[in-house]
């Protein structure tokens, strides 16, 4: 019951009870959620078409302008909610610190746990720390430890720049919106999109269980081919990654930054 309302009367049958008092449409949490609520009765639309093509091409450039001289860079995914206590922490801020010495630029959402270790290790290495955060209905503070911070309004627009600008993906261990970034770039590869792009797991005991279910349950059922599970890999060795990814930039021809 909402404070303030009145309650049900004495004859009101439990049915009669439980009917909702109409609301008009409620203002959208973001501006991912004015998209693609468009459509939809019970959420504003604040813009129309033209203006939301608008706005999304001026975020495009935004991005394109921002990131265009970074050099070669990885971009590292990774739980929000690892503490700076978790072991995980300190081996994101050590691999992101071997990356940047090897002359990569290391790319994040931006936020905390091992987003912020990444940036944060990075940083340390005297290496480009590079934040793309994301409007979110409870906002996500960037965090203090990122040089190059960017703040977008459309996810897909800042997945598009997570891809572009890395050489290669690096999964830390993390939840849905990691296994998400995974599996789009495991999908652009598979369908030739991107090329020549290494995707890593990071810590083979947190990403075992997830591979033999791609291999025992995904690929025993023809789901996928058997040379689709040569396109992930899990390392645990910090310089194994670096060469990896520096073997990626070399293909792709980009050049280290030193």
């Amino acid at each position: 019951m909402v404070h303030g309302e009145p309650l049900p009367g004495p004859n009101a049958t439990p049915l009669e009870s439980a009917v909702p008092i109409a609301r008009g449409p409620r203002q959208p949490t973001s501006t991912d959620e004015e998209l693609f609520a468009a459509e939809r009765e019970g959420v504003l639309a604040l813009r129309s078409d033209r203006e939301r093509i608008e706005l999304i091409g001026q975020e495009l450039a935004y991005g394109f302008e921002a990131l265009s001289d970074i050099g070669p860079a990885v971009s590292v995914f990774g739980s929000a909610r690892t503490t700076v206590e978790d072991p995980a922490y300190e081996r994101a801020r050590g691999l992101a610190r071997a990356l940047a010495a090897e002359g990569l630029a290391v790319i994040t959402g931006g936020g905390g746990g091992s987003m912020e270790a990444a940036n944060r290790g990075a940083q340390e290495a005297g290496g480009l720390s590079v934040g793309l955060n994301i409007e979110l209905p409870h906002e996500q503070m960037p965090n203090p430890y990122v040089d190059l911070g960017l703040e977008f309004h459309y996810f897909f627009v800042r997945k598009l720049m997570f891809v572009r600008y890395a050489s290669a993906f690096v999964v830390l261990p993390g939840g849905f919106g990691t296994l998400d970034e995974l599996f789009e770039a495991l999908t652009l590869i598979q369908t030739a999109k991107i090329s020549h792009f290494p995707v890593i797991l990071y810590g083979r005991d947190y990403w075992q269980g997830l591979l033999d279910w791609v291999s025992d349950s995904v690929l025993a059922h023809a789901n996928i081919a058997a040379a689709d599970l040569t396109l992930l890999q899990a390392l645990d060795d910090p310089h194994e990654v670096c060469a990896v990814v520096a073997a990626g930039a070399a293909a792709q021809g980009r050049r280290r930054r030193r």
